[in-house]
């Protein structure tokens, strides 16, 4: 797992350096391109995370974007009680809102979809029971931005029900992090 994710990086950073030579602040589409870490949050199954993120965002007006956003987020197990939880990852498939209120500064949004949740089919190595597929997808944010950078406060969460739960123990997927992406300009 760990080198698929290292060629993703490798080659989202490939394909960057290919757009930077093209960049023209009049653009109004961009791919977003960034990382997130945090703290599972909160969570008796896994204690830490950290993701990519790829998103295509259009500025509808110069206040207003949306667009659709992918990615993966690693959830790190942990034990919980004599509960050997394990790893799991999310990929969401999420429509993205984005409100900006300057040319630079302050910005808030959201992203709202689907998220699937991957990794071992069991919650925890010492347990039969199995996590769930994925649920409602959520990740709220507020940040700085200027014309190439964001830099965000998020929290993400897929919303499983009472799916993975073991005994007294939630299977949880929130998280709160710090994510920062670079826009890649593409057209008007």
């Amino acid at each position: 797992m760990k080198t698929t994710v290292k060629k993703l990086v490798l080659g989202l950073s490939l394909l960057s350096f290919g757009f930077v030579q093209a960049q023209d602040e009049n653009m109004t589409n961009m791919l977003k391109v960034g990382g997130n870490v945090g703290f599972a949050l909160p969570s008796s199954n896994a204690s830490m995370t950290a993701g990519v993120d790829l998103a295509y965002q259009n500025l509808v007006t110069p206040g207003f974007g949306l667009g659709i956003a992918t990615g993966y987020k690693h959830y790190f197990g942990k034990e919980n009680d004599g509960i050997e939880n394990n790893d799991f990852g999310v990929v969401p498939l999420a429509g993205v809102l984005r409100i900006y209120p300057k040319e630079s500064g302050f910005f808030f949004g959201t992203d709202l979809g689907y998220g699937f949740i991957t990794g071992p089919k069991q919650v925890a190595s010492n347990s039969a029971v199995e996590r769930p597929d994925g649920g409602l997808y959520l990740k709220p944010e507020i940040g700085w931005h200027n014309w190439h950078w964001n830099i965000s406060l998020q929290y993400s969460k897929v919303f499983t029900g009472s799916k993975g739960e073991i005994g007294s123990q939630n299977y949880d997927t929130g998280s709160l992090g710090i994510g920062v992406t670079y826009n890649l300009p593409l057209g008007k």
